[in-house]
């Protein structure tokens, strides 16, 4: 029999560091959480840069091995620790393929060219650090809005999860965005609705987001004065 994984998460508190304790819970396994936040300092301390030179959240330490970025930690531990009773990822090679177009898309899309975006430069969020900027704030959630059509053609055929009938952690990266659009006002469409309720009633999902909240509030570290 072979031995349990040892598995440390580093990060809470953010919509991205959701995603690998979802997948996870989802999974069932066992793991130790490394509480720090983003922009906290915490990520810059020497130990954690030696971990991740990126100093990032979240950050997953599997053994000896360590991988960064959200959806990547999602991919690896679906790929590592689905079993038939549990699975986040499809095995035929051309549903493999669609639940890859599928997180590609999220990443890419949804978050990084339009949430992350309109959290830049909001004033409520990062727009103090990297410039307050409401018109690109409207624009980032304009196209936010008009990407999101994918998933309202994908969701009107009736299906329950993005690949159909099964869950995977394709499902896991949207929800995140979704729930991050609704945060920020930008609304979502009405196909995804009743998807996201689906969603949010799973036992993982709740329990992720029990193991998401900071220890203590997060408090950003103010951005450097300018000569």
């Amino acid at each position: 029999m072979s031995a349990a994984p040892d598995l440390t998460l580093w990060g809470v508190g953010t919509s991205r560091t959701i995603r690998p304790h979802w997948a996870m819970h989802e999974l069932g396994l066992a793991y130790t959480t490394k509480p720090i936040g983003p922009r906290t300092g915490e990520t810059k301390t020497a130990e954690y840069t030696k971990l991740n030179p990126r100093q990032k959240v979240p950050l997953l330490q599997d053994g000896d091995f360590a991988i960064g970025e959200s959806a990547a930690i999602v991919a690896y531990l679906s790929r590592m620790y689905s079993t038939k009773e549990r699975s986040l990822i499809p095995e035929a090679p051309r549903d493999y393929a669609a639940w890859l177009e599928w997180c590609f898309f999220v990443v890419a899309e949804l978050d990084s060219t339009s949430l992350y975006v309109m959290r830049r430069h909001r004033a409520d969020a990062l727009g103090p650090i990297y410039g307050i900027a409401p018109e690109v704030v409207a624009q980032a959630g304009e196209y936010f809005r008009q990407q999101l059509r994918h998933v309202e053609v994908a969701l009107g055929d009736g299906r329950q999860f993005l690949m159909g009938d099964k869950f995977t952690s394709a499902d896991i990266l949207l929800t995140t965005c979704l729930d991050w659009a609704i945060l920020y006002g930008v609304g979502i469409c009405d196909n995804a609705k009743p998807y996201l309720e689906r969603i949010q009633a799973r036992d993982a999902y709740q329990l992720a987001k029990k193991a998401n909240v900071p220890l203590a509030p997060i408090t950003p570290v103010p951005a450097p004065a300018k000569a």
